[in-house]
């Protein structure tokens, strides 16, 4: 029997995208675009309203925002919440995430205690899934990210998580912080005519009821400079004729598409290996060797327009055998994270029948960053200065670390960047947003810097030449240290499933996406066609709604924005949510039988046909196309 529980739910207001516009100093002017509730957060609503109803418990929403944002706590109340929390005050403006999630947890910390607190896995503006890790390490909590399904024994929590390669089973014992996955229920919306009277159910807390601050802009170690917006019309040309003709001009479009991809230059090969100056550190997430090489290699150029050094922060075991490889690849240093003893059972296990996981705990991988990064006073003399940047992948795993160490250390974090780079010493973060819509230049004020960057944005150098260090001198291998951890044990993963490979999506010069009007039956029939434009296969959230193919392939705003060469749409409506996915690809051709459909708006070349029929023409009229850009 599950006892009441007392849950808090954090949820976020963003602007309608089609009403998207920037406003002075390049910030985007949200105060005269509608506002509705963040896809993901709508999720933790109706989760938490459910949770509450069934554990004879309380279901409380947070808000941070103006006073118009009021209107989210209306719409929880109105699905069934008990109450609201409006954290409003001009204090809090410019608050950056780390400023946002502080107000939040202190919000939760006055109002609580509470069991259980639920968070909208992303927003749909921001893109950066820091909100979550950042309050559950602030408030101590465990957490468990990408909440797809859950059951609830007493005070354990098992849940299945989405992964960015799959899914991973999980288990808590509360009190916990969960971040909510869109498909984890049906989300709370209720018309606005049909919004009961809230009057008496919201209560306001300001900057003053939390304490002295900083708040806002003040207690903001990020700061957003040069924002570019990254508009890309479409022709919207139909093509008109027998469809044999149609095919064969769009065929020669896609080539041409093809043709103006500058072509690969030769991969550049990773700098010199240097020993002294500032200490740029990669954090490797264990199973993802191309995506730690990734950020090596960018490390590695950073450290050299410092005049620095590159240390790889590492769980493997066996990083000794594979210090050669970790300085062919970057690192002058590896510094492996290892367990002192194992983690004691809480009570009782909390996963009754797992079989246990290799995978380290985020929160356990963060604790020994942080502590590494800023020593403890009385250390004297054997740490340095802490590291002038910290990247991390962006990825499920690497979310929750860099989050929780920026939190832990009051650090400026950048997330989901695109690109990095130094300027006036700064590390100077590039950051999309709005489904790719714009790109800001992002830099943080604090000693320790942060990032977390997309797999598969950042070129793979050439490994360095082996046995050739800076000074000409045969050095070749990193220096290996250790740091001992002792783990908390809170939380149990198991039954790690992967079903794909997510950065292929990221580096497909290719795409061809389907729609809900491709039979997944037939997708074999599509295999001519992808060889013949070396493209991955993707598809739209009803696709993999539908398990049709993995989470992982869905294009769109609560999915993955891309940027092929050539984006092949089969079968699809092309709804807004879909296209916004799709704008930094070069060329859209869009396949339908209904020449209604809205994707002929948002695509450079229209067909209107059935798709099966379109593909196999274009498979006839691209084979023996080099379509790919050499390596």
């Amino acid at each position: 029997m599950t006892m009441p529980l007392r849950i808090a739910v954090l949820a976020k207001q963003v602007p309608r995208f089609e009403q998207l516009r920037l406003g002075a100093r390049g910030r985007l002017a949200r105060e005269s675009s509608e506002a509705e509730i963040n896809p993901y957060c709508r999720r933790a609503i109706a989760k938490g309203v459910e949770l509450a109803r069934t554990t004879g418990g309380s279901c409380t929403v947070f808000t941070l925002g103006p006073p118009r944002a009021a209107d989210v706590l209306a719409e929880a109340v109105a699905w069934g919440a008990d109450d609201g929390v409006l954290v409003s005050d001009p204090a809090f403006a410019g608050s950056d995430t780390l400023a946002t999630s502080r107000a939040l947890a202190g919000a939760i910390a006055h109002s609580g205690p509470f069991d259980l607190v639920l968070v909208g896995l992303n927003s749909v503006d921001g893109e950066t899934g820091q909100v979550g890790p950042q309050v559950a390490e602030l408030l101590g909590l465990p957490l468990l990210s990408g909440v797809r399904e859950l059951s609830l024994a007493t005070d354990l929590v098992k849940a299945s998580c989405e992964r960015d390669d799959g899914f991973v089973t999980a288990a808590v014992r509360l009190p916990a912080l969960l971040t909510t996955a869109e498909r984890l229920c049906q989300p709370c919306k209720v018309p606005r005519e049909e919004r009961r009277d809230v009057a008496g159910r919201i209560r306001v807390l300001s900057a003053a009821d939390l304490g002295g601050g900083p708040w806002g802009e003040a207690g903001s170690p990020t700061e957003v400079g040069m924002v570019r917006v990254l508009a890309h019309e479409r022709r919207r040309s139909m093509l008109s004729g027998p469809l044999a003709d149609q095919t064969r001009l769009a065929a020669e479009l896609i080539k041409q598409s093809a043709e103006r991809l500058p072509r690969a230059a030769p991969i550049a090969r990773v700098p010199p290996a240097r020993r002294d100056g500032p200490v740029v550190a990669v954090i490797a997430e264990p199973g993802r060797p191309r995506a730690t090489a990734e950020l090596l290699g960018a490390a590695a150029r950073l450290a050299t327009d410092l005049a620095g050094q590159v240390t790889l922060l590492t769980t493997s075991g066996a990083a000794e055998a594979q210090a050669a490889a970790a300085w062919a690849r970057g690192a002058d240093t590896v510094l492996v994270i290892g367990a002192e003893r194992e983690p004691r059972p809480r009570r009782k296990e909390p996963a009754s029948g797992s079989h246990g996981s290799t995978e380290p705990a985020a929160e356990d991988v963060a604790a020994a960053v942080a502590a590494w990064a800023q020593p403890p006073p009385g250390r004297g003399g054997e740490q340095g200065p802490g590291p002038w940047a910290i990247i991390a992948p962006s990825s499920s795993w690497g979310r929750e670390v860099a989050g929780r160490i920026s939190a832990a250390l009051g650090a400026g974090l950048t997330g989901d960047a695109v690109g990095l780079e130094v300027a006036g010493g700064r590390l100077v973060s590039w950051k999309p947003a709005f489904g790719g819509q714009l790109v800001a230049a992002v830099t943080a004020r604090s000693a320790v810097q942060l990032a977390t960057v997309r797999p598969g944005v950042l070129p793979l150098l050439r490994p360095r030449v082996d046995g050739v260090g800076a000074d000409g001198g045969a050095h070749g291998v990193a220096v290996v240290e250790k740091v001992r951890i002792t783990p908390r044990g809170r939380v149990t993963l198991s039954d790690h499933r992967t079903n794909d490979e997510p950065e292929r999506l990221a580096l497909a010069t290719s795409v061809v996406c389907v729609g809900q009007g491709v039979d997944p039956s037939r997708y074999e029939e599509l295999q001519p066609l992808l060889d013949a434009l070396s493209a991955e296969l993707a598809g739209t959230r009803k696709v993999t709604d539908g398990g049709w193919l993995p989470r992982s392939r869905q294009v769109g705003i609560t999915g993955r924005a891309i940027a092929p060469a050539v984006y092949l749409l089969l079968g699809a409506s092309g709804q807004f949510n879909h296209m916004v996915g799709t704008r930094g690809a070069d060329l859209v051709v869009a396949v339908n039988s209904d020449a209604g459909a809205p994707v002929f708006d948002a695509a450079d070349i229209g067909i209107v046909g059935d798709w099966a029929e379109v593909a196999q023409l274009l498979a006839s009229e691209l084979a023996g196309a080099l379509l790919h850009v050499p390596a």
